[in-house]
C-alpha cells in the first residue's frame, strides 16, 4: 500500500508539470534557426543513449509539446543517491546553435519522500537560453523518481524564465517525491549549496 501511495504521489507532481510551462510563450518569439527540432533532438539522443529509443522519443515529444523547441540541451551523466534527503551530481556539454559548446557541472540537494540510488545518463532541454552564461544558476522544482516510459524519466526546473528539462534513462532502484533544486557551475565541485 505504500507503494501505491508513493506512485500516486509520483503521478500528481507528474501532472503539475503544466504549471511551469509560462516559457512555452517566450519559445514562440525565438526565431526557428536558433531552437533544435524533435526530430534533430531524437537524433541526438539515439547516438547519446542507444537503443531505448522509443522511450526517449516519447519524453522528448512531451517536452516539445508544453515547452516548444529548446534552443540548447545537455548531454551528460549523473548519479544521485536519497534516503529522506538527497544529492545529485552530473556532468555533461551543453550545446547552441549560436553559441558554440560549453563544458558545465550540476549538483543539488532534494528533501522529500525518497529512497534509493541511481546513475543515468541525461539530456537536458534548455528553454529561453539568451546567453550561454545563463546556465549558470539554481533551477528549483518538485521531481518525482520512477521510470514510467521504458526506463526515462522526465521532470522540469525553472529559475525566472528559464526552464531545464532533465530526461533520464539509468539504471538503479529510486522510488520517491521531492523538493529541490539543480545548480549548473563550469567547474566541478561537491558543494551541492
Amino acid at each position: 500500500m505504500p507503494t501505491l501511495r508513493a506512485l500516486l504521489a509520483c503521478l500528481a507532481l507528474l501532472s503539475a508539470l503544466p504549471l511551469l510551462s509560462g516559457p512555452a510563450a517566450a519559445q514562440a518569439k525565438q526565431p526557428a534557426s536558433s531552437t533544435y527540432s524533435s526530430e534533430e533532438l531524437v537524433q541526438q539522443g539515439h547516438g547519446f543513449f542507444g537503443e531505448v529509443s522509443r522511450g526517449l522519443a516519447l519524453s522528448i515529444e512531451k517536452a516539445v509539446s508544453q515547452w516548444g523547441q529548446p534552443n540548447g540541451y545537455i548531454l551528460g551523466q549523473e548519479g544521485s543517491g536519497a534516503f529522506v534527503g538527497g544529492l545529485r551530481y552530473g556532468d555533461g556539454t551543453l550545446y547552441t546553435r549560436n553559441a558554440g559548446d560549453l563544458k558545465v557541472y550540476w549538483q543539488g540537494p532534494s528533501l522529500g519522500w525518497d529512497f534509493g540510488g541511481d546513475g543515468a545518463r541525461t539530456m537536458i532541454l534548455v528553454y529561453n537560453l539568451n546567453s550561454i552564461n545563463d546556465i549558470f544558476r539554481r533551477f528549483g522544482g518538485l521531481s518525482g523518481s520512477a521510470y514510467f516510459v521504458a526506463g526515462f524519466g522526465m521532470t522540469a526546473l525553472a529559475s525566472d524564465n528559464l526552464v531545464v528539462v532533465p530526461i533520464r534513462s539509468g539504471v538503479g532502484v529510486r522510488l520517491g517525491a521531492n523538493i529541490g533544486y539543480l545548480k549548473f557551475t563550469p567547474t566541478a565541485t561537491w558543494n551541492p549549496f
